[in-house]
């Protein structure tokens, strides 16, 4: 099956006053502020499609545009592109985040999808009235996806009796285009990987090492091979290019002094709310002997992560690398790869034709 290319959409430009200052701050953590910018929503989605992208995700946080909508908006603006679309579970009952589906499914022609999350941050999920803890988000999500799928495919009034929900005498009025792969979900946690294999189409795999890469591929596949089902594998990628590797590697190294200056300048605070960093601080990776009180030294470890992450080089170089994580058993990938300049564009566009023409399959190297 042909590698799908997978990149986002997001309701507004990153923040900053020139493209270099937003290629750098797309390596910050995302300020909870974000507005809703309906021509750069429109011209993102038209480029990603025009560029030779698949799809793309819309992502969720509790201060951000609703995704739907967003989608909706991306969607219109489009012919081919698919969206999927981050939607956390308690936010809405089943049976209406279905119809919604549904209906943005059968709008678009068939192009719409719905990545399923549980909420990576208690904070953040708590904004939203959300107060169980993530054991009882990931129960809830199973009961969740139950209903969800039973509801779509029912041609007669439904009941369900349940610890979380109760629906009685529900029908959907519509089904999405039939044939389309409709969920996803990711998470590392066993109760994930679980949900994936009963519920979904699509589990979206951890950035991990290559050899942890193929082993919970595997994991994943045949927990859904006990339930007489397949799935696809989708694994993000954040990427940094230039014309050599050399450049490439000297455009990191300045995106990072650039993300430094910035993050830690007026706007800081902003920063320092971010809900990457809520999410660092329940998973204890926050150190609160060295954490400011304005939070820079969080923002600036993350900002450093971030960057050391990066698949970076020619596109020659990043489609191998891709290629490796095509070869563990990636069916799509999502690249993290805004377009801010003609030249930024130019590389995208190159490294997804080579993408397209296919990858070779380069030894393993260190560094994984």
């Amino acid at each position: 099956m042909e590698l799908e290319i997978r990149g986002g959409v997001r309701a507004a430009p990153v923040t900053g006053r020139t493209p270099q200052e937003r290629q750098a701050l797309r390596h910050a953590p995302d300020p909870r502020d974000r507005t809703a910018d309906p021509g750069h929503v429109a011209r993102t989605a038209r480029e990603l499609e025009e560029d030779g992208f698949d799809s793309a995700l819309v992502v969720q946080s509790s201060s951000w545009p609703d995704p739907w909508l967003v989608a909706g908006w991306a969607l219109a603006a489009t012919d081919r592109l698919r969206l999927a679309v981050a939607h956390r579970v308690g936010a809405a009952a089943p049976t209406t985040a279905a119809r919604a589906l549904a209906t943005l499914d059968r709008l678009s022609g068939g192009r719409a999808a719905a990545h399923v999350i549980v909420g990576s941050s208690d904070l953040d999920v708590a904004r939203d009235g959300d107060l169980l803890g993530k054991a009882d988000r990931y129960r809830r999500a199973g009961e969740y996806l139950e209903v969800f799928r039973r509801y779509l495919a029912a041609d007669a009034d439904i009941d369900h009796d349940g610890e979380f929900y109760q629906v009685h005498g529900a029908r959907p009025g519509l089904r999405p285009d039939p044939g389309g792969e409709l969920l996803s979900f990711g998470g590392s946690a066993p109760e994930g990987v679980a949900l994936a294999a009963r519920y979904t189409d699509v589990y979206a795999v951890s950035p991990l090492p290559l050899p942890d890469t193929r082993r919970r591929i595997a994991e994943v596949r045949s927990a859904a091979a006990a339930h007489g089902r397949t799935l696809r594998i989708w694994r993000h990628v954040t990427v940094v290019l230039d014309d050599t590797d050399e450049a490439a590697r000297e455009r990191v190294r300045r995106l990072r002094r650039d993300a430094l200056r910035l993050t830690a300048g007026p706007a800081a605070h902003g920063f320092a709310e971010a809900v990457q960093l809520d999410r660092d601080r329940e998973r204890g990776r926050a150190d609160p002997r060295r954490a400011g009180s304005d939070g820079a030294d969080q923002v600036a470890a993350y900002v450093r992560r971030s960057l050391a992450a990066t698949y970076t080089g020619s596109p020659d170089t990043v489609a191998d690398r891709i290629g490796l994580l095509r070869s563990a058993g990636v069916d799509i990938v999502q690249l993290d790869l805004p377009a801010e300049t003609d030249h930024d564009r130019e590389l995208r566009r190159a490294l997804v034709a080579r993408l397209r023409h296919g990858v070779r399959i380069p030894a393993a190297r260190r560094g994984w």
